[in-house]
């Protein structure tokens, strides 16, 4: 859409369509200057909503219009789109002559006529859209006040008062068009970063086709240095990809055969084949787009507040106006202070300043910008944040709860010990029969699961070179958070948690396993205990996971932002927690909880906190992110799950961007704090001046304006952030 400039505006223009016949459903974006529209069944709108748009002073056209359809417009059609800004220069130009020839001592009504073209030529759009709002959303918005106050002070003889306050609202109206859209283009910013084009190869033969014509399975070529079109896994090639558009980290990543690429991420000096894994419209960066646009048109609790005490002011105001312009007149002619129409074009002007005032565009405007401003810069740096409500929250945490597996740590764990209930001392478990036939016995069990700890299991009987040896499993069950069990070679086994297998063998406490199974534990390691139905308890298996680089300093900057509190949830036994807890720095440890018992920890918090958010990878600690305050996943990029269920998604595989989002979202809600508390001083100051008659009708434009400028620039402040 063209030419929407004010909030207000966009709110007038979704209920003028509401309205309109034909549309079952509507929403005006102001944020984006975009409108979505649902037609009723078969009915053809297009045309309709066209020409209420254009009879309010917009222009609209399809969001898919054809790459390079702005290049393509003629001088004339360019000059058309800014017809808004050149009413504007011609009103300023206007009252300048206007000016040199009351200089010049030319008739006052010469003068006056020059004036009154002024205001019905910088007003013209204004007063267009206007009458529009209160024929077709039966409201006076601010176009219509500002309209209503011009004409007033016509008639009141105040023709330089009129034009000059006309000529600055416009001005306004311009000016908060152009900053606007530097918002709107850091969003739009993200649509040009994968190419619209890609070469597509087919035996020796290249040719370049529109991404939108490519299906999954087919084959592209990316040369050196150019953007990777699509989605994709590499099928020839090793090069390194900047992956700074998804995930915000510059660093290129090496990349080779069976890796996958994303779309819009740049490729470094290799040329690469890859074979097509998502149509256009799902690859991540659209997928992130999509997202980001969703989240700039949900309204935080801030926002609404703004648009409830809007609905009040505008008609209180406009009340108040009619009592100023009428009853001070009354008073004093009844009580013989001067006849009642001396007195009336007096406080008429008063009325007529109030009603500039009565338009709370600055107020309206103050939080979206900000919103609009954050998010964007969040998506810039590789954090996905799902609106304004999520925004507001991040920023008033004080607890930050984590998952272990995968978020704190590496989740690549890898097999340090084995040891079977007869082992030798000293001896190297893998010289060990019974040690490897226990882990192979085992291996054949959790081949059939997607655990870490399966696949790490399974990985080292690989290693081992037990492959041959591993029986065929049957009967396999998983037994959530505990552990699993099945029969091998008619012997019916579990590999589980020290706490499972105790539950059904009471004796585990006395074995000889016991103390070293503690000990494994309190070396940060997680031992699972293998018992055989035949023979009772074998031994353990002792896995180990890596802390990841760099979380001791992400938990001390969230410190430093202001998040008091740290808790790390876990399945894993509590030694081990405790372990990994105090290597990292982290707070408090809840340990051996089962998927739902995260949830309750997550209530408990909530219960004791109000507010707390929870990090993890958003696919196998999906219900606690859901109960959180905000729900954090982490390498988004490569899960759809996570992107789909957290609020907030750190595209890179990493929690470094963390602290930069609580700090941002921050910085949002002190922005937005003082454009709330700007506009609404304002007003207070200038309802007193216009009602005391110390403010004059330009004065309430240039403050209105002023303020709205002030707080879009402000918000606008976020932009910068990195």
């Amino acid at each position: 859409m063209d030419g929407l400039d004010c909030a207000d505006c966009a709110l007038n223009l979704e209920e003028a369509l509401r309205n309109t016949a034909g549309v079952d459903q509507v929403s005006v974006d102001f944020s984006l200057a975009r409108v979505r529209l649902v037609p009723q069944d078969g009915a053809r709108i297009q045309s309709t909503v066209e020409g209420v748009a254009e009879g309010m002073g917009y222009s609209l056209r399809p969001d898919a219009a054809p790459d390079g359809e702005e290049r393509a417009q003629t001088w004339r059609e360019r000059l058309w789109h800014r017809r808004r800004d050149l009413t504007t220069l011609a009103a300023g130009l206007l009252i300048a002559l206007a000016v040199v020839m009351q200089l010049a001592g030319l008739p006052e009504t010469v003068v006056a006529a020059v004036f009154v073209a002024a205001i019905v030529t910088g007003g013209y759009y204004i007063g267009r859209s206007g009458w529009a709002a209160l024929r077709t959303a039966r409201t006076l918005d601010m176009n219509a006040l500002m309209t209503i106050a011009a004409v007033g002070a016509i008639f009141v003889g105040e023709w330089a008062e009129g034009a000059v306050a006309m000529f600055l609202f416009s001005l306004g109206n311009t000016l908060e068009g152009y900053t606007m859209d530097r918002a709107r283009n850091a969003i739009r910013s993200l649509m040009d970063l994968s190419p619209r084009r890609a070469t597509v190869v087919h035996g020796n033969q290249e040719k370049q086709v529109p991404v939108e014509e490519l299906r999954a399975g087919d084959r592209i070529l990316v040369r050196p240095g150019e953007r990777i079109p699509m989605d994709g896994q590499i099928l020839s090639g090793e090069s390194a990809v900047n992956q700074a558009p998804i995930t915000g980290e510059s660093v290129p990543v090496d990349k080779a055969a069976g890796d996958e690429v994303y779309a819009g991420t740049i490729n470094g000096q290799g040329a690469l084949t890859v074979r097509v894994t998502r149509l256009a419209a799902d690859t991540t960066i659209a997928r992130i787009i999509k997202m980001v646009e969703e989240a700039q048109a949900q309204k935080a609790p801030s926002q609404r507040f703004v648009d409830r005490f809007a609905r009040i002011y505008t008609p209180l105001v406009m009340v108040v106006a009619a009592g100023v312009a009428f009853l001070p007149p009354l008073v004093g002619w009844l009580s013989g202070t001067g006849t009642f129409g001396a007195l009336f074009g007096e406080w008429v002007y008063r009325a007529l300043v109030l009603l500039v005032i009565a338009c709370p565009c600055a107020l309206v405007i103050s939080t979206p910008v900000s919103i609009v401003s954050a998010i964007a810069s969040a998506a810039r740096a590789g954090v996905l944040i799902k609106g304004g409500a999520h925004l507001e929250s991040l920023g008033s945490l004080k607890v930050m709860a984590f998952d272990k597996t995968g978020t704190l740590t590496a989740g690549q764990p890898q097999v340090v010990d084995v040891r079977c209930f007869d082992h030798a001392e000293g001896l190297p478990w893998s010289d060990c029969a019974d040690c490897r036939a226990l882990l192979a016995d085992a291996a054949a069990i959790e081949r059939q699961s997607e655990h870490p700890l399966a696949r790490a299991v399974v990985a080292e009987a690989e290693a081992q070179g037990l492959t041959s040896e591993l029986a065929v499993a049957k009967a396999v069950e998983a037994v959530t958070g505990r552990g699993v069990r099945g029969q091998v070679n008619g012997h019916s086994m579990t590999v589980g948690t020290h706490t499972y297998i105790h539950e059904s063998d009471p004796d585990l406490v006395d074995s000889p396993l016991c103390d070293a199974v503690h000990a494994a534990q309190a070396a940060g390691q997680t031992v699972m205990v293998v018992r055989d139905d035949c023979c009772g308890l074998r031994g353990y298996i002792a896995v180990a996971d890596t802390v990841r680089p760099g979380v001791g300093q992400v938990l001390s900057a969230l410190d430093t932002v202001g998040i008091a509190h740290t808790v790390m949830l876990t399945g894993d036994n509590e030694a081990t927690a405790r372990a990994i807890a105090a290597a990292v720095g982290v707070d408090d440890v809840r340990a051996e909880l089962l998927p739902e018992q995260k949830v309750s920890a997550i209530e408990a918090m909530l219960d004791r906190y109000e507010a707390v958010a929870m990090v993890g990878d958003g696919v196998n600690d999906a219900p606690a992110l859901a109960r959180a305050t905000v729900g954090i996943a982490m390498g988004a990029a490569g899960t759809d799950a996570a992107l789909e269920t957290a609020d907030v998604a750190l595209m890179a595989d990493d929690l470094s961007k963390l602290p930069f989002a609580v700090s941002l979202s921050q910085q949002a809600r002190r922005i937005i704090r003082q454009n709330v508390a700007l506009s609404l001083v304002i007003k207070a100051l200038f309802l007193a001046l216009a009602i005391g008659g110390a403010a004059t009708l330009w004065m309430a434009v240039f403050a209105d304006v002023g303020a709205s400028l002030i707080v879009t620039l402000n918000g606008m402040r976020l932009l910068r952030r990195r």
